[in-house]
């Protein structure tokens, strides 16, 4: 089966195809965060998507290369620096320590490279970029000093979006980074320098000023990827006008289709309503940590759902995320049991139970994460009762374990292995000890002091087994 993808460009599924398919190299960008704040666990559901996808792909024996930009410099952090009274730099720089602490919690791969938009470099490829558009008619320098793109010069404005810019009334210039499609207007490419920018400013050819968001996020994936690329993310809320610019600053400059697959991931709602801080349902990462939860069980919580469809949040989904991830657990440890074991009941070459390939086949169909999930569930349902009933064998039960390694390289779910801290250690002997004493009143309230701290107490055939309890 081939991979298909839903392009938002046309609007229609289409089979994944890359410039280089002899090579299977595959070029990503993905619009990454802006520095002004904490990320939220809406921007994660982005970011984690993109995870999976990446995975996915590799899984698939593509070769990919992923740009995933900071932005540091727009109308929020200018804004953010001046209401704390520091430099720029000084004000994004915790917050970019803070992403990189949080992707690391939600298991999400690094990218290989994180272009800062105030790079030295950068910006001058935005200015070498503005130049070209203001030496072909594209763009103009205002009355007011900035920078402009003449959006009825470009053709194709509009595509990615899919509205009839003729249908629209133009606003005439756009000088703020974000606005919608009821404000279409000419936008602004260079800011020309004011009181309210402080001493963010650089020198360009149409005097001091900074870049506008758009021409940042063109210039440093085209310097690092080239003119085109394969694959380029973000949110719904990117699409428009960001996207949209993007596709015409660089089509505009390279004359060359800039972006053969465009995907884009739903909006994360939190209770049904849309994120925001006045509703008090306005959630970083550490907010839920706080709250007991692990970066598995958030990162499983924001994958679950497939990424065109809105992602409900609700604190009943992550006791759902929490219980799913027990029960893969639980399946998992079982099948090693079974491998230990080296035992194969006299049932076992009577079942016809064997891993397949609906898995990746699923996610080959758009990401279809949803589809991919309910095969995983049915098949540690029937795997389990196979178990119960002796007839899976220690061979079956090693095969479905390497067919868990290929589907965990790109879920990333499984608990990280770590021994037992001291105190615990400590317990769980003193514990073993009760039990082989027939102190089974001891037994039970060391069992309790246990799942008190965290851990859980199971006698098996092999003797006493501690975990850690998920969510713990």
């Amino acid at each position: 089966m081939s991979i298909r993808f839903f392009n938002t460009y046309s609007r229609a599924l289409e089979e994944f195809q890359p410039r280089a398919s002899a090579s299977r190299k595959i070029d990503m960008y993905t619009c990454g965060p802006t520095v002004y704040s904490r990320a939220h666990i809406g921007n994660f559901r982005a970011y984690v998507f993109e995870d999976l996808l990446q995975r996915h792909l590799e899984l698939r024996d593509y070769k990919v290369r992923r740009v995933m930009n900071v932005t540091d410099v727009d109308d929020k952090t200018i804004r953010g620096a001046r209401a704390a009274k520091i430099p720029l730099a000084e004000f994004t720089a915790p917050f970019k320590q803070a992403f990189f602490e949080d992707i690391e919690t939600l298991r999400i791969k690094r990218a290989n490279e994180f272009p800062a938009a105030t790079d030295r470099r950068y910006v001058d490829k935005m200015i070498a970029m503005i130049g070209t558009l203001v030496s072909r008619g594209l763009a103009y320098q205002a009355d007011d000093k900035s920078v402009y793109y003449r959006i009825n010069k470009f053709p194709g404005y509009g595509k990615l979006a899919h509205f009839d810019l003729t249908q629209l009334q133009s606003t005439g210039r756009v000088k703020n980074d974000e606005y919608d499609k009821e404000h279409v207007g000419d936008f602004a490419l260079w800011k020309a320098w004011d009181e309210e920018d402080g001493d963010v400013k650089w020198d360009s050819p149409w005097g001091p000023g900074r870049p506008g968001w758009h021409i940042e996020c063109s210039a440093m994936a085209t310097a690092i990827l080239g003119d085109q690329i394969d694959i380029h993310c973000g949110g719904v809320d990117n699409i428009f006008p960001h996207h949209e610019a993007e596709i015409a600053q660089t089509e505009g400059v390279t004359g060359k289709q800039f972006v053969r697959y465009w995907l884009h991931c739903a909006h994360l709602l939190v209770d049904g309503q849309k994120m925001s801080k006045s509703l008090g349902n306005f959630y970083t990462l550490p907010d839920l940590l706080e709250r007991g939860y692990t970066g598995r069980e958030i990162r499983y919580s924001l994958m679950r759902v497939h990424y065109r469809a809105p992602l409900n949040f609700t604190w009943e989904g992550m006791e759902e995320a929490r219980q799913a991830l027990a029960r893969i657990d639980d399946w998992l440890e079982r099948l090693h049991e079974t491998v230990a074991d080296k035992i194969d009941p006299p049932k076992a070459d009577k079942i016809d139970l064997q891993p397949g390939a609906r898995f990746e086949e699923a996610l080959d169909d758009d990401l279809n994460i949803s589809a991919a999930l309910g095969f995983l569930f049915e098949s540690i349902r029937e795997t389990n009762r196979a178990l119960d009933r002796n007839e899976l064998g220690a061979a079956a039960a090693n095969a479905w374990l390497q067919w868990w390694e290929r589907i965990e390289s790109v879920l990333v779910i499984q608990p990280e292995v770590a021994s037992l801290p001291a105190a615990i250690a400590a317990l769980a002997e003193a514990r073993m000890q009760a039990r082989l004493a027939k102190d089974w009143r001891k037994s039970d309230e060391l069992r309790d002091e246990l799942s008190a701290r965290g851990w859980e107490a199971r006698d098996t055939k092999d003797g006493q087994k501690v975990t850690r309890r998920a969510g713990a």
